[in-house]
């Protein structure tokens, strides 16, 4: 019987083929949005799941109370590893203290490279349960060992086995390779991570960490903790929570400091902490390409609601016959679903060739490695499943309302569907443009506070300036003689030293103190130490005061202040103000415009810039604008080969990595956008059917009102009135929903634009010309159709 009734549909779709091709090309759309989401949230809710003991894991963070709020930090003092061994060893099966992941300079032989890498005790290996492919989990325990991924062991030493050969690394010592691990996938938190460092080695070469006078008051470490079997997370986390405030100094506990364990779990979709709250993060996109993903689908089977019962009159009396002869409802039901399934699996294979086309420009857009899991099971019984369902949702309105058909009135022509008949059509046209419109609308309001954070005023002049880490490469000490070289050369025009980059935050410090300064507040300032020339080479702005110079030898006592720092601190006349650090007194000589170092979307924090003697982590320098810039980059990789030859010449331009800060919401942008014109062509598809039908249905109505007179434009716009008024509604819908939706999502920011009326205004008039300019192939086509054919034809 179900071969007969899969017969009888694919009959059916033969015989239909123009309302096959539109339903079927919307529902292949449709599945391949939906499938492009769905591979996309697999990749995210499985983050970090390729450690094993993912449940078990956690990062160490603490809530600070600074500046007055709670900060989240997840930087931690030096001894608390050996006091969580200590004091709390049963809740735990491994605690490592790491380092933060940084750049280190690898050479072997000829090859020199600079890759990403962590110091970490030994038991890192076995609580990220690393697969070693060479080695064990103790490969940590020798202080001049070295761990790689199996990828960087290929580009060291070719096919030759890495085991136990030396590699030089920040031209100072040799380690010795102990272990090889597989390459971890890039949806984990490590996978920037290259190779592992012992975290003995770490002590050994940064002496400051053990010499320390007050370890406890200082952050700088990670701490990473794999829970005993059975323990709980929430109640471990409890029993912690004052182990560093335990060991503070007495003036320190204004900090508050309390300690909680972020499991692995929540490290990707979970990430963002307000006042000490964990407050979500990615997840919020999770939920809405979800929502997205499950609307394009729903639009798609709309289409085929909307155009199968579009076509009930046609179908009425086949449907009359069948009863007639014997059929029961029951098995008109099943044959309408029959033909819903099928064309559901014909979509089905199309969605897979779709999908693969997309693949490549979604992954560009989003940031991904992602591919069709050929050889998972599950991804087969989820495509399956979905197919089966999205068969039985497009197929159910159908299925219901054909199958209801009396056959008597049928049969003696008294049937009609009627006017009430054409409402759920309606309903669902609203619908889908309801959609359609909420995501335009989304989109718009993406970008534009994209936009609105590039234009925010960044302090300083970004265009030609160039970073240089100068990790391992001893550059710093030659400073003086490379910077008057170039500049002689014409490659640049200024050079100068800095502790941090000048898109990021890498010091912050406590033990500020200045006149009127409440005794119970705690406070913690990005700090950044700079050579004098620092603010003529980035342009910076001055508001009050002077700029660092070398011909006032009092600098090196003073400080240079942003607006947000005099604002914070109170100060009415800050230029010559005394402040004290650590007990040290510090002269302010400047105040400057605030700069932009972290997000475009947040507050300028509070921020101090002195003089230091050793700012021998970055050069700024701003190359010369009358040369070009391939030529001026060449000139200063070989003057500065003349003083480190074997290191390599690594460089960042400023303008490119303030870009990346917007790349977040870029791609939610570019994806929104990409989701979006799918769901108008998906509605489309279905305004163009319902058109064609309607045309076909008025076809009597159409010759007699032209040979009453009609003009063709009178025609045009009885035929898209009704199509229009349908958008209208849908705006008048999704324009509250959209706005309040957009309204919680720019929330997230403090920085933020608004919600402009025009962007509804756009947004409407740009759906309103879509549905003409899809209804009207259609409506012209029958307003110049000849009236005489036209009647002739009822």
């Amino acid at each position: 019987m179900f071969k007969n009734y899969l017969k009888a549909a694919w009959r059916n779709l033969l015989k239909n083929k123009a309302h096959s091709f539109i339903n079927i090309t919307g529902l292949s759309v449709g599945m391949a949005v939906a499938m492009l989401i769905g591979l996309w949230i697999w990749d995210e809710v499985t983050f970090n799941q390729y450690h094993k003991n993912y449940d078990r894991i956690a990062v160490l963070k603490q809530n600070q109370l600074l500046n007055g709020s709670i900060d989240t930090w997840q930087s931690m003092p030096y001894p608390i590893g050996d006091a969580l061994r200590n004091s709390y060893g049963n809740y735990f099966k491994h605690v490592v203290m790491s380092s933060w992941t940084q750049g280190h300079l690898l050479a072997v032989g000829d090859t020199r490279i600079m890759k990403l890498g962590n110091s970490m005790e030994p038991g890192a290996l076995d609580l990220f349960s690393l697969k070693m492919l060479q080695g064990t989990y103790a490969a940590l325990k020798d202080p001049y060992s070295i761990v790689l991924s199996a990828s960087l062991a290929k580009t060291l030493f070719g096919d030759a086995n890495p085991m136990d050969k030396l590699i030089k690394i920040d031209n100072k010592d040799e380690l010795k390779v102990t272990g090889v691990y597989e390459d971890l996938p890039a949806n984990t938190s490590l996978t920037s991570t290259t190779f592992f460092l012992p975290w003995e080695y770490k002590l050994i070469t940064d002496k400051w960490i053990r010499e320390n006078s007050n370890p406890w008051g200082s952050n700088g470490f990670q701490v990473f903790v794999e829970l005993a079997d059975h323990m709980d997370m929430t109640q471990v986390s409890q029993k912690i929570r004052n182990v560093r405030l335990d060991h503070q100094q007495p003036d320190e506990r204004k900090y508050h400091s309390q300690i909680f364990l972020h499991p692995m779990r929540k490290w990707h979709l979970y990430e963002e902490f307000k006042q000490g709250v964990n407050t979500g993060g990615r997840i919020q996109f999770v939920w809405l390409f979800g929502i997205i993903g499950v609307f394009v689908l729903l639009l798609a089977c709309i289409n085929f609601m909307n155009l199968s019962t579009a076509r009930s009159e046609k179908r009425a009396k086949e449907v009359g016959i069948r009863k007639a002869i014997g059929s029961f409802r029951m098995q008109l039901i099943w044959q309408f679903f029959g033909e819903s399934l099928m064309m559901s699996v014909i979509a089905f294979v199309l969605c897979l060739v779709l999908v693969q086309l997309m693949l490549p420009f979604f992954n560009e857009t989003a940031d991904k490695n992602l591919g069709i899991l050929w050889s998972s099971p599950l991804f087969w019984l989820a495509g399956i499943g979905c197919t089966v369902i999205t068969g039985l949702v497009a197929g159910s309105y159908p299925a219901l309302y054909l199958s209801s058909f009396q056959p008597v009135k049928v049969l003696k022509g008294t049937f009609r569907v009627g006017r009430l008949a054409a409402v759920p059509r309606k309903v669902l046209v609203v619908v889908q443009f309801t959609v359609s419109v909420v995501l335009i609308i989304g989109t718009i309001v993406v970008f534009r506070q994209v936009q609105f954070a590039r234009n925010r005023p960044v302090g300083y002049n970004r265009e030609g300036l160039i970073s240089v880490d100068l990790m391992a490469t001893g550059l710093a000490e030659h400073f003086e003689a490379i910077k008057q070289t170039l500049q002689s050369s014409g490659a640049v025009t200024e050079i100068a030293q800095a502790e941090s980059p000048l898109t990021q935050v890498w010091n912050t410090n406590g033990g500020f103190d200045w006149k009127d300064k409440d005794p119970s507040l705690s406070v913690d300032f990005p700090t950044t130490g700079v050579s004098p020339e620092y603010g003529k080479t980035i342009g910076w702005q001055f508001k009050e005061g002077r700029d660092f110079s070398r011909e006032f030898a009092s600098d090196s006592a003073a400080f240079v202040l942003n607006e947000s720092a005099v604002k914070f601190m109170g100060l009415k006349n800050p230029v010559g103000e005394i402040i004290k650090w650590d007990g040290i007194s510090f002269h302010v000589i400047g105040v400057i415009k605030d700069m932009i170092v972290e997000s475009p979307y947040a507050p300028v924090r509070p921020s101090v810039f002195c003089i230091t003697r050793s700012p021998d982590n970055f050069f700024i320098l701003r190359l010369n604008p009358a040369a070009s810039a391939t030529k001026a980059l060449r000139k200063i990789e070989a003057v500065f080969k003349q003083y480190s030859p074997a290191a390599p010449f690594s460089y960042k331009f400023v303008d490119l990595e303030y870009a990346r800060k917007f790349e977040n919401e870029q791609r939610i942008g570019k994806l929104s956008s990409g989701f979006a014109i799918l769901a108008i062509f998906i509605s489309c598809l279905g305004l163009f059917g319902m058109a064609t039908f309607m045309a076909e249905q008025r076809t009597k109505e159409i010759g007699i009102r032209k040979v009453m007179g009609a003009s063709v434009l009178n025609v045009w716009g009885l035929l898209s009135k009704d199509f229009v008024m349908l958008v209208v509604i849908a705006m008048l819908i999704a324009a509250p929903l959209a706005y309040y939706g957009m309204y919680k999502w720019l929330q997230h920011y403090e920085y933020r634009s608004d919600i402009a009326w025009w962007i509804f205004a756009v947004t409407a008039a740009g759906a309103v010309i879509i549905t003409l300019l899809t209804v009207s192939y259609q409506a012209i086509k029958a307003a110049l159709m000849n009236p005489v054919k036209s009647l002739r034809s009822e």
